[in-house]
């Protein structure tokens, strides 16, 4: 469903990609490792649409995305791809509902439709009793489940999480991991993971290793 190829990408004289390939498949759930400045963090922007790479060729669910100018890239990563990063990113004057349906106004759905999904995910959740809460209202796991919530809304083809649980505890952390599979399984959900977890990581389909901008091994279980 995801394929790069060649993958390079440098910021002035400093190469940060150096040749990547990769592919996943729908349903997978893939975790990438490796060093700090290894490049898993550009990599996972590429893929993202948040960044271009200098050479080589993205392509998600047979598009080609490297012709996409920049307001197609915007509706492409709005319809097809959902984002949970370490700090959540949630909007401090908006509750937890209304951060959760802001990608489905963005992509001009209906306002009722666009709520009542938001609902479901929260209630699947477990946040139904924090619809009208506020981010600073909520504590680090409940903020990380509604950006997860927020991820889904638009019933993305892919989900590509940064760190997501970096900034949670053990037992946070635990359940945001255990919720990745459940929701992988019961929605065929696609996810691509950057993680230092490494109990994350080796729970994964596949674990893959970054090095110096390069992937260096792929490791299945």
């Amino acid at each position: 469903m995801i394929t790069a190829k060649n993958i390079h990408k440098s910021y002035g004289p400093l190469q940060v990609l150096k040749g990547v390939d990769l592919h996943i498949q729908k349903g997978e759930l893939v975790s990438i490792v490796g060093a700090s400045g290894a490049g898993k963090s550009t990599l996972l922007h590429i893929i993202g649409t948040l960044d271009k790479p200098d050479t080589g060729e993205l392509s998600i669910n047979d598009s080609v995305i490297n012709g996409l100018n920049d307001k197609q890239l915007a509706a492409f990563r709005n319809k097809n791809i959902g984002f949970v990063f370490q700090f959540h990113h949630l909007l401090p004057e908006f509750t937890a509902l209304e951060n959760v349906c802001i990608p489905g106004y963005i992509a001009k759905r209906k306002e009722k439709e666009v709520e009542q999904k938001a609902k479901e995910f929260l209630d699947y959740l477990g946040l139904n009793e924090r619809l009208q809460h506020k981010p600073n209202q909520l504590s680090g796991g409940e903020q990380q489940r509604v950006a997860v919530a927020r991820a889904l809304i638009n019933q993305p083809l892919v989900i590509l999480a940064d760190e997501p649980s970096g900034n949670l505890d053990t037992q946070n952390a635990k359940e945001l991991h255990e919720l990745f599979f459940k929701l992988r399984k019961e929605f065929d959900q696609t996810f691509i993971i950057v993680t230092h977890n490494e109990e994350l990581a080796d729970m994964a389909d596949r674990k893959l290793v970054m090095k110096d901008g390069r992937m260096i091994s792929k490791l299945a279980d």
